[in-house]
């Protein structure tokens, strides 16, 4: 079965993708990208013993509130790529409130019982509720460690959270196992946030987040922390447009210990991941293992190529053996 096709045939049944065409455009061409996130809920109703067709209105709603939240986050973030930059703010706002509203359709007229019904709609809703404050939150661009991991849980995690409880929930999990596994998506949703964080600070050319002057956990790390280079980082950081400045900038967020912090707490979230995963009585848990996999392997290469040159490496080495056997 092709989860995505599964998903827009499942979509297209409401009667609001008829009445805009707009919104099934943007629907058919996000999907074409074969997004990642739409899979999770499969993948969890799976490892729970249900069966794929049984998390499809899972795999809609999450869809349908990822769209959502892009629209949004694009236009806060000002990002070149974002779809209000062909069709305006005004309609793009109106999209995003549309495909909100969708992705609780999908939930609300499934063919699960009652109860079920409402626990997913519950569980969207909060997701929904939670990211958008957490948007509200990161609009302020934290200045310290503590308003960043404020922003990453409440703007990151519940969307992973909510994908995996519904899953779970649509898989007819208990609800013990269920509230594990929100707990295990969102240490998920943190490590992708960590994971992008590191890519988008090592990128090149200069990501946005370096134009705009954000401040993902590598660049406040070397912001923040009393370091040797952190007042000629400061100054980099305000002409990272330029190649020199931003390769000079990226170097010392090797040397002042940022990239190495990052990783750290990337593989401490692992960590407690795999112990909640450990713990969790899962009929097929390979797949929702190997999501973990995934983000954790750029590490293992890392520290394979620069061996003890980064910080942690014998104990995160130790530790991998000892998982591995």
């Amino acid at each position: 079965m092709d989860i995505y096709q599964s998903t827009l045939d499942y979509l297209m049944q409401f009667p609001v993708f008829d009445m805009w065409p707009g919104m099934k455009s943007v629907l058919e061409r996000v999907a074409c990208g074969r997004p990642h996130a739409w899979r999770l809920p499969m993948i969890l109703c799976e490892a729970v013993s249900g069966s794929r067709e049984a998390a499809i209105p899972a795999c809609a709603a999450l869809a349908c509130a990822q769209i959502s939240i892009i629209l949004v986050d694009d236009m806060l973030d000002e990002d070149s790529r974002g779809e209000y930059r062909s069709i305006g703010f005004g309609r793009a706002s109106n999209f995003a409130i549309a495909f909100h509203s969708s992705a609780l359709d999908a939930l609300c007229f499934c063919e699960a019982g009652a109860r079920v019904r409402f626990e997913a709609v519950e569980s969207l809703n909060r997701m929904l509720r939670e990211t958008a404050f957490g948007q509200e939150l990161d609009v302020q661009n934290p200045s310290d460690e503590d308003a960043y991991w404020r922003v990453v849980k409440n703007k990151s995690a519940p969307f992973y959270g909510s994908g995996f409880f519904l899953g779970a929930l649509l898989g007819k999990a208990r609800k013990a196992t269920a509230a594990r596994l929100d707990t295990l998506g969102r240490l998920y949703g943190e490590m992708i946030q960590i994971h992008d964080d590191l890519n988008d600070c090592m990128a090149v050319p200069a990501n946005p987040d370096w134009l705009l002057g954000r401040k993902p956990l590598p660049i406040l790390f070397a912001q923040t922390v009393n370091h040797p280079e952190r007042s000629k980082f400061i100054d980099l950081c305000g002409d990272a447009g330029s190649q020199e400045s931003l390769t000079r900038a990226q170097e010392i967020l090797i040397r002042c210990g940022a990239v190495s912090y990052s990783i750290d707490c990337l593989a401490g979230r692992y960590r407690d991941a795999r112990a909640i995963l450990k713990d969790t009585a899962l009929l097929y848990e390979n797949d929702v293992e190997a999501l973990l996999e995934e983000l954790i392997m750029p590490v293992r290469n890392l520290f394979e190529v620069l061996g003890d040159g980064l910080p942690g490496f014998n104990l995160f080495v130790s530790e991998s053996q000892a998982e591995t056997g």
